[in-house]
């Protein structure tokens, strides 16, 4: 069945000016979604594109944990409120698998021509995140080995998809990173209930064979 809001969902995340603060997001996604979240490094204000962490050759500036690490991610109000009052822009990351989702992402230029073609195949899909050199469709959690045997199954795998699972992280809107803005490509819809997400099985699937019927070349990214 085709999400027929995903138009509106996608105006909606565009608009200019007045969007959420990032403490509001957080709650959000921490208390009432229920997915784990914990403040980012944020990028480095001197050196445009850089990180502000202490690894010169950071491949994901600003968009990472750093301090507090990976495990202090919570859904707790009062801690995520604490957090945010004192690191008002600090990226929110999300701590990927167990209660929350997982996320498949790939090179934005393919990405968006796979999410073309998933539409016009009526892959009914949930949120995706934009960055400007990678989009994450957002999937049900899965653990490693549903993921190995998913992948052995097929034929050909675009080295380009990275697959961020149980341990992993990734940057949710309206976070600030050192290669720009994150964004909702397809925001979650309005409600008190955590967004759906499909599952990986259907994603991978599709996202490769659009991929691959599209003819995109999707770069090592």
């Amino acid at each position: 069945m085709r999400e027929i809001p995903g138009r509106r969902r996608r105006l909606l995340s565009r608009r200019g000016g007045g969007g959420p603060e990032p403490i509001g997001s957080a709650l959000t996604i921490a208390a009432r979604w229920q997915w784990p979240v914990l403040p980012g490094v944020a990028p480095d204000p001197h050196r445009p594109g850089r990180c502000g962490c202490p690894d010169p050759d950071c491949t994901v500036p600003g968009a990472h944990p750093f301090d507090p690490g990976l495990l202090a991610a919570t859904t707790n109000a009062r801690m995520v409120r604490w957090w945010w009052t004192n690191r008002p822009t600090a990226p929110i990351v999300l701590a990927t698998g167990g209660t929350a989702p997982c996320a498949v992402s790939l090179p934005a230029l393919a990405a968006a021509r796979a999410l073309h073609a998933l539409d016009r195949a009526g892959l009914r899909l949930g949120p995706v995140v934009a960055s400007p050199a990678r989009w994450a469709i957002l999937v049900r959690p899965y653990s490693m080995e549903q993921l190995g045997e998913l992948l052995y199954a097929k034929d050909f795998v675009p080295g380009s998809l990275r697959f961020h699972g149980e341990g992993g992280y990734l940057a949710l809107p309206p976070s600030e990173t050192g290669t720009g803005p994150v964004r909702w490509e397809r925001a979650p819809l309005p409600g008190s209930a955590a967004p759906w997400v499909p599952d990986v099985e259907a994603v991978v699937d599709a996202v490769v064979d659009a991929l691959t019927r599209t003819g995109v070349s999707a770069p090592e990214l």
